[in-house]
């Protein structure tokens, strides 16, 4: 069944499969070509919605102008020349037509509406603001344009065609699922659903969203699981009589401020180090460190919310429930420490994702 199943998004590091360096150039230079494009279709796609949504409110128009956003064709009063979701397609492609193939145009069109629809409430509401999109936008393409996947001579990695541009997988020493889903992929047991090329400091990563089933785990309705997030111990849940802590004070906060004393005696010192390439190796050790307690944090979260979810699993509790987390959010925003130092919203997105992964149900008081 189809409720049965999600989707799960898996980051895997591409090349250009080709030993000609020009080929590679070329290759590259083309698809941030088509990441500029895309950073401008984005932006055009909301606005242009945003402009038909607020149309009604243009009062100082005329009375002849008609004001019902819908197709001509359909509508009596209809302004527009197609449906609302073709106009801004057509209207990258009278843009952009042959410098970008049209599926990545269309599955870019169809997302944004996608969001749009669903956040609109919020404009209106002031609770949100127009998403604006930065020059590192993923490039979206549907699964039907990857042709002849299949395995490296080495049998250690996976090759294929994009848009005709030939791509090999670099795994490496990767320990984790991505090799088996790949194999499932191309034995058809998963299915590849619309994914996404991202550029990221001249490397090459592709955004898989995989279709996969669902945990099935014995699970009971009437057994819930209450957990509270804070800096002290970073979860607590209690299910019955049963109460447990995961991780504290010391393990989390007291390294990761630790690493943060360490970027500042680095950041005093970047004036000293030895150049020789400007900035980029003044500035090398910085970026170490800033990447090492991004890597540390991630870490963590993943092991606090897997073993969150392990124990309701254990206990057979269908229905988890963040107790005061919304007032919780509410604080942190006002104390820059906690701002800083405690990721709630992380955590939060980690628990959701692997409790819909075990089929139990997520509340946030």
């Amino acid at each position: 069944m189809e409720n049965n199943k999600m989707i799960i998004t898996r980051k895997i590091q591409l090349l250009i499969d080709s030993d000609d360096k020009e080929v590679i150039k070329q290759a590259k230079d083309q698809l941030y070509n088509w990441q500029w494009i895309c950073f401008r279709s984005a932006n055009m796609i909301m606005s242009h919605h945003f402009v038909q949504e607020q149309v009604k409110d243009f009062f100082y128009l005329t009375e002849e102008i008609k004001l019902k956003i819908a197709d001509e064709k359909k509508e009596e009063n209809g302004i527009l020349k197609s449906s609302r979701q073709n106009t801004t397609y057509r209207v990258l492609s009278n843009h952009f037509k042959g410098q970008i193939p049209t599926n990545i145009l269309s599955n870019l069109n169809n997302t944004l509406i996608s969001y749009f629809n669903k956040e609109k409430a919020a404009y209106w509401k002031g609770e949100k603001s127009l998403r604006n999109y930065k020059k590192n936008i993923p490039l979206p393409f549907g699964s039907e344009v990857i042709s002849k996947l299949g395995r490296t001579p080495d049998n250690k990695n996976f090759c294929f065609k994009l848009f005709q541009i030939p791509f090999r997988t670099y795994l490496g020493k990767d320990k984790s699922d991505k090799k088996i889903m790949l194999d499932r992929i191309l034995n058809g047991t998963l299915k590849l659903c619309a994914s996404h090329i991202q550029l990221d400091q001249g490397k090459v990563f592709l955004l898989a969203a995989i279709q996969i089933e669902k945990e099935q785990h014995q699970l009971d309705t009437s057994v819930i699981a209450e957990a509270s997030l804070s800096i002290e111990h970073p979860v607590t849940v209690k299910i019955g009589s049963d109460e447990h802590t995961i991780g504290n004070k010391e393990e989390f906060l007291h390294r990761r401020l630790a690493i943060q004393a360490a970027i500042h005696r680095v950041k005093k010192a970047v004036a000293f180090n030895r150049g020789g390439h400007g900035t980029k190796r003044k500035k090398k050790c910085l970026e170490d460190y800033q990447h090492q307690e991004k890597r540390y944090v991630e870490y963590k979260l993943h092991v606090y919310s897997r073993k969150l979810i392990d124990l309701c699993v254990k206990h057979e509790a269908a229905t988890l429930i963040l107790v005061n987390q919304e007032q919780k959010e509410e604080i942190a925003k006002q104390d820059p420490f906690l701002l800083q130092n405690w990721s709630y919203y992380s955590l939060k997105d980690k628990i959701n994702y692997k409790a819909e992964k075990a089929g139990i149900q997520v509340i946030v008081e």
